[in-house]
């Protein structure tokens, strides 16, 4: 067998144990027999197959770039809804229609208020909604690019652009945030604000993690923390916010990696740095301070396996200020705590308290599907309040 055959089985092994499930509880949560998962995992039968080793991904809760790193990132998946528009959006010559044409002196508090609610329409998940004002807002500050206001207008631009791509990330079309980050970044650059490009680094980061491109998002994060270490030492809190943010990402990236001790000193440093700033606040939309710490220790805790420090972790945290998009990932974490402890109820409650808060996030949250069929496979008789919340999002549940 190829070596990387021997160490897929390796893997696979290894995530299986961390989730508390033998090799006869695991294989039918997959659609394969006992044996043929014995066979894997010694490592005298090659898994080839995409679709199982999406499957097995999933079941694990592991990134398949970090399972199989040859294997394909992202098989193909129908568009949400609301992708299609924000994707089209990119697609317009709305600064080629501005250059050619005559244009209006621009009305800027009528722009900074379209793009503070641009981001509240982002963070609340009201994609439909988000997406009517862009297609208003982004030819309006194109027009206005041109003005002696151009600094500002160009911020303004890349802070569209920013919360454009944090909806593509959310809704999975992560090419499309790439693009979108990558206007946010030029455009913050052409504003003269480093602190906006950082930001930028940050929707990047997110949108590799979704991708399952681990090492990118590594590489941005660590080079944008480098490069920000001198606003730091000057005590900016605008730059303490970023730095924390890219470090909570850090610290993530770590544990999906199975790099625990490192995660750990990442959560320390952004504690530190967060306990400088005082409070929790929200520059450049980082929403960084010891809550938002807080939360990535409970996600860190999730992703290491540790169920009983996640959910003990959740416990303490009053997330009443943050964003529901914030307050409905905790939860989903919550979620994934006590499915990795085989607890149907309290896995679904924490899944229902998620729906209220932020119920688009929850439906296209690729690990909320991932983990209704997980919950749907260890229970003899699904209770009906399961099936009703996988028909909500969209989950299809075999021969049901």
């Amino acid at each position: 067998m190829a070596e990387e055959d021997v160490e897929l089985g390796r893997k696979i092994a290894f995530y299986r144990g961390r989730r508390g499930l033998s090799q006869r509880e695991f294989a039918p949560l997959i659609d394969r027999s006992e044996a043929w998962l014995s066979q894997v995992e010694r490592g005298v039968r090659a898994a080839k197959s995409l679709d199982v080793l999406e499957r097995i991904a999933r079941v694990l809760d592991v990134p398949m770039a970090e399972l199989a790193p040859t294997a394909p990132a992202v098989a193909a998946t129908e568009r949400p809804a609301s992708a299609v528009p924000l994707r089209l959006l990119l697609s317009a010559n709305f600064a080629l229609r501005a250059v050619l044409g005559k244009q209006p002196q621009p009305d800027l508090d009528a722009l900074r208020n379209d793009t503070d609610q641009v981001w509240v329409l982002a963070h609340e998940s009201r994609y439909e909604e988000l997406v009517g004002l862009l297609e208003t807002l982004l030819p309006r500050l194109e027009a206005a690019a041109g003005s002696d206001d151009a600094s500002e207008v160009f911020a303004l631009l890349a802070r569209s652009y920013h919360a454009c791509a944090a909806a593509l990330a959310k809704l999975q079309q992560f090419d499309a945030a790439w693009v979108a980050a990558d206007r946010a970044i030029s455009d913050a650059g052409r504003a003269g604000d480093p602190l906006l490009m950082a930001e930028g680094a940050f929707r990047l980061t997110l949108v590799f993690q979704g991708a399952r491109q681990l090492d990118q998002a590594e590489h941005t994060a660590t080079t944008a923390s480098v490069a920000l270490e001198g606003l730091v030492e000057q005590g900016i809190p605008e730059a303490l916010s970023v730095y924390g943010a890219l470090t909570l990402q850090r610290a993530v990236i770590a544990a999906r990696t199975e790099r625990a001790e490192e995660a750990w000193q990442h959560l320390s440093r952004a504690r530190e740095i967060a306990s400088r700033l005082g409070e929790d606040r929200n520059d450049y939309h980082t929403e960084f301070g010891p809550t938002n710490v807080a939360l990535h220790e409970v996600a860190v805790a999730v992703d290491l396996g540790d169920a009983g420090e996640a959910v003990r972790r959740a416990a303490t945290i009053d997330a009443s200020r943050l964003s529901p998009e914030r307050r409905g990932r905790l939860l989903i974490d919550v979620a994934r705590a006590w499915t990795q402890r085989r607890n149907v109820e309290r896995a679904l409650a924490a899944l229902e308290d998620a729906e209220q808060i932020a119920p688009e996030q929850v439906y296209r949250h690729r690990l909320v599907h991932t983990m209704v069929r997980d919950l749907v496979r260890m229970e003899t008789d699904v209770p009906p309040a399961l099936e009703d919340f996988a028909r909500r999002a969209g989950v299809a549940l075999a021969g049901r």
